[in-house]
């Protein structure tokens, strides 16, 4: 494993443990090259409760062509608020996974913001 993957992951094990001591749902977020995927967490992080991503054929419709820029990113954004808003959630603690809070996790969480979920 590179030492680029092995910070992160150490940068996510850390937050995620503050986040469980906290007892809050956690909307946890994946980055790839291609695709970008968000899942809200219950508190005991056993179980999803939603998720949404660019590879579901339903977000799929919404992004035209490009799957891995901040537009998609900001649409599956609005996607998880929605789905988080229909189960009752509207507070949940962010997870970024060691990703750094630039590019399209900021336009996810800004786009998750903006249609009401509480970060």
């Amino acid at each position: 494993m590179s030492k680029k993957k092995t910070s992160r992951i150490r940068r996510s094990v850390k937050a995620r443990a503050k986040i469980k001591r906290l007892g809050k749902v956690r909307l946890s977020i994946h980055r790839t090259p291609q695709h970008i995927y968000a899942q809200i967490v219950d508190a005991e992080g056993s179980n999803i409760i939603t998720a949404a991503s660019t590879v579901q054929a339903s977000v799929k419709e919404l992004v035209s062509g490009h799957t891995g820029n901040c537009a998609a990113a900001g649409i599956v954004g609005k996607v998880i608020a929605e789905r988080a808003k229909e189960k009752g959630i509207t507070e949940v603690a962010f997870d970024r996974s060691g990703f750094k809070y630039h590019g399209r996790i900021k336009a996810l969480a800004d786009a998750a913001r903006e249609n009401g979920l509480n970060i």
